[in-house]
């Protein structure tokens, strides 16, 4: 130790803590700042978010495109219809699902409700009177329901333009990704430009990943649990596998508001027997997705660990409500894939001893890659 060290009011270890939480508070703050942020300029982030995800789940077909020969433009623009055409499928599909069953689906989920309340005492005498005041109080709150039909029409109207900016933002996206490349390497200070684009990458391919094995994966449970429920003869199969199909995007959470309403339909309109086989199927299904499905699909993309997908569900329950839980596990994907990528960097500049400026950067090459 030389005579520095010795006189110094604080030994090495707790100036090196000191200064670790240094960082760590600095690294909190401009996350918190950065949800400021969000949630005050969320009608501008929205769009941009969505539109990443967009491009993060059709970029293959966009590259594929650009492979074939075809003008960027063009490529960007045919990758948008093909968008357009999944996204406005796949809602039909859901949302025409959930009309046509819908009645069934809530009448069933009532009638368990009634069936449960008589086995639950005082919780169940709760429940019925929570029923009988229904009445009373929609005519209680009634002088609010103009204001919320009001606001509802403004939220659509909020929706449709968020969703054609996010159109327009995910066309520019996929056809000027290398110029953005290009203007991340510019404005990035020193010679951190190579580091800052594989970190981007390394993001943008995690978000990739997650997009589409969770596509594939919430595809194959929506199907497998509605050709059970209609062998089993469960009313409204088609609907509560729609609800699989949406629910698969919120990790856990949703699987499990999905399987707890298809076994609730199965009670009520088929009895205990049957409500039995549908939990067997539900079971079934999400262990066919956590021992086969996850690993077979998603094994090359970014992994995390359930306690950080349901604290990021959560964090992004609290920030923005239901988008944010949409929005959360791709987010946490990303900055788990950008962590994954400076631990790697670093492991590999301790390793070689000595400064990343030493030699070519590992996975140079990478800045050929299509983005």
């Amino acid at each position: 130790m030389n005579r520095d060290e010795r006189e110094a009011l604080l030994p090495l270890g707790a100036r090196r803590a000191a200064a670790w939480c240094g960082v760590a508070l600095l690294v909190v703050a401009v996350v918190a700042v950065a949800i400021w942020l969000t949630v005050h300029l969320k009608a501008a982030v929205t769009p941009v978010l969505l539109a990443l995800l967009g491009s993060a789940l059709l970029g293959p077909l966009y590259r594929r495109l650009v492979a074939m020969k075809l003008n960027r433009s063009l490529a960007s623009g045919l990758t948008c219809v093909a968008l357009l055409v999944v996204v406005g499928g796949a809602g039909y599909i859901v949302i025409s699902a959930l009309i046509d069953t819908g009645d069934q689906i809530v009448a069933s989920v009532q009638q368990a409700t009634k069936e449960l309340s008589k086995h639950l005492g005082g919780t169940g005498t709760s429940l019925g009177d929570l029923t009988a005041n229904a009445k009373e109080l929609a005519q209680k709150f009634g002088g609010r329901a103009a204001t919320g039909v009001l606001s509802g029409i403004s939220l659509i109207g909020q929706t449709v333009a968020a969703a054609v900016l996010a159109l327009l933002l995910t066309f520019f996206f996929l056809r000027d990704a290398d110029k953005a490349v290009g203007v991340l390497r510019s404005w990035a200070p020193g010679d951190s430009g190579p580091q800052l684009e594989r970190m981007a990458r390394r993001g943008f391919e995690a978000v990739e990943g997650f997009m589409r094995g969770t596509t594939v994966i919430a595809l194959i449970d929506a199907i497998c649990i509605t050709v059970g429920l209609l062998i089993l003869g469960v009313p409204g199969a088609v609907g509560l596998g729609a609800l699989v199909f949406v629910g698969a995007y919120i990790p856990y959470l949703g699987a499990f508001i999905s399987g707890t309403v298809s076994v609730l339909v199965a009670l009520a309109d088929r009895g205990f027997v049957i409500a039995l086989w549908a939990l067997g199927v539900v079971l079934f299904v999400q262990v066919l997705e956590g021992h086969i499905l996850q690993p077979l699909i998603q094994s090359r993309t970014v992994h995390m660990h359930p306690a950080v997908v349901l604290l990021a569900i959560t964090a992004g329950a609290s920030v923005a409500g239901i988008l944010g839980m949409l929005l959360a596990v791709p987010l946490a994907a990303a900055a788990t894939g950008i962590l994954s990528e400076l631990h790697e960097r670093y492991a590999a500049g301790s390793d070689s001893g000595g400064p990343d400026s030493e030699g070519p950067p590992s996975g140079g090459s990478s800045g050929d890659a299509p983005a």
